[in-house]
């Protein structure tokens, strides 16, 4: 393992924004790249807004983003590594003793109650590896709050602390950080030791340019993960928001991304988030996926929508997945297109009744259940032949035997290809439900 240490610490505030899953995520990708450790820990001083509940929404995240840690908590109660605690809350005591050495060599002194860190009136220049060399004058700044009357410690002493004690070597942060790199430098040469290295991602903005903020639609991970998007296409994009391959590819599998990926490559430009390519990237990993891939996340989905019963028939569900699965980007979508395979009561969609439930279109129905209640082979093949020796039977067209037929099997007059969907359902319950339509509107 090499040197290179790097951390994400956020703050549990009840949601995973999309903004620090992609500074985890680049962080993330830095070690891996390097072969380097990827430390997680808590920013959580906030006693009002930090809980529990908050903290575990930060590593079902994650976890969901397929973004391991080498150190850190473990979201079981466990930890990992020897440079904790890794919650803020439990460091107090080393918050306080940094800030004691600062009083006694005279860089820091008490001011009504409060502790304030002597700023070093002269310019600095930051070394940034994505942004270039920042100039900072830095004579007019006034002297930091580092401790506040309640004796809690304040953000930018806690921050280069926990970097200091934890051995960071590289601080991948957001540009809005960029401003806070003079102080902390400063605190870090108070300290006497050498400071990480800097690097600032640009921002994620709104479509209109407008930065992104928590309120925003699409602004947390959470919303991606109720709304049944693949998880390895989420992160995809979020690779693509300030970096790239640099051959237009935006597909491109996470091994490849963690083999080419390094800071001086990340662009300079603030991101723009486009929901619309998202969900197209969503659809090239969903429709790529195999059977076994997407089932887990199917059942999940259908789950807790209460489409898929407790017992359900595992063929019978892996059969109805295998044709819904190539018409939609989305598993999301699949309790609309899925539910009328699981139950028998569902509803005909108004418009279609109006449109394909003539009594010509129910005739034809009648026509085709008798046909089919002849079949003894009730396959794709065979249904499709039968279709077609019906209408040729008829002096139709296939058309307005289909239409009535799917409308009747499935309450819709969209769907998979009907006769695939005829043998997932099978003989006796298409049959069946062929004489519900028929029962209820002839």
């Amino acid at each position: 393992m090499s040197s290179v240490r790097v951390r994400f610490a956020p703050s549990p505030t009840g949601l995973l924004h999309i903004g620090g899953a992609r500074t985890a995520l680049f962080n993330w990708l830095y070690a891996r790249h390097t072969g380097g450790t990827f430390v997680l820990r808590i920013e959580d001083t906030d006693a009002a807004r930090n809980t529990p509940e908050a903290v575990a929404i930060i590593f079902a995240g994650l976890k969901w983003l397929g973004l391991d840690w080498n150190e850190g908590p473990m979201g079981d109660g466990t930890t990992v590594g020897d440079k904790g605690p890794y919650f803020q809350s439990q460091r107090r005591d080393i918050y306080a003793r940094y800030v004691q050495k600062l009083l006694s060599e005279g860089k820091a002194y008490e001011f009504e109650g409060a502790v304030k860190f002597k700023i070093p009136k002269t310019p600095i220049t930051v070394d940034d590896k994505i942004c270039g060399q920042i100039h900072f004058d830095r004579t007019m700044d006034p002297d930091l709050v580092i401790q506040r009357k309640d004796g809690s410690p304040v953000f930018h002493l806690v921050n280069v602390v926990d970097d200091l004690e934890m051995g960071i070597t590289d601080v991948i942060r957001g540009e809005d950080h960029l401003s806070n790199t003079p102080k902390h430098l400063a605190l870090f040469e108070a300290f006497g030791v050498q400071p990480p290295r800097y690097a600032h991602i640009p921002l994620i903005l709104n479509p209109n340019g407008s930065k992104m903020s928590k309120r925003d639609e699409g602004a947390s991970i959470g919303e991606y993960m109720a709304k049944g998007y693949t998880p390895a296409a989420v992160r995809n994009y979020l690779c693509l928001l300030g970096w790239s391959p640099k051959d237009n590819r935006e597909v491109i599998d996470i091994k490849e991304v963690i083999e080419k990926f390094d800071l001086p490559q990340i662009n300079r430009s603030n991101a723009r988030f486009d929901i619309n390519k998202l969900y197209w990237l969503n659809g090239e990993y969903f429709s790529k996926a195999t059977l076994e891939e997407v089932e887990p996340l199917a059942i999940e989905v259908l789950q807790r929508a209460n489409v898929l019963p407790a017992d359900f028939d595992r063929a019978y569900f892996r059969a109805a997945l295998g044709i819904v699965k190539e018409k939609i980007k989305l598993a999301g979508d699949l309790p609309e297109w899925m539910d009328y395979f699981f139950k028998e009561d569902f509803a005909f969609d108004p418009a279609a009744v109006t449109k394909v439930f003539t009594p010509a279109g129910l005739e034809n129905l009648a026509k085709l259940r008798e046909r089919l209640a002849t079949l003894t082979a009730f396959d794709s093949a065979t249904l499709e032949q039968n279709f077609k020796e019906l209408a040729a039977l008829t002096s139709q067209k296939v058309g307005p035997f289909i239409h009535p037929a799917r409308l009747a099997t499935s309450g819709k007059s969209v769907g998979p290809s009907l006769y695939h969907l005829l043998e997932v359902l099978g003989k006796d319950r298409t049959l069946a439900r062929m004489q519900r339509a028929l029962d209820q509107y002839k």
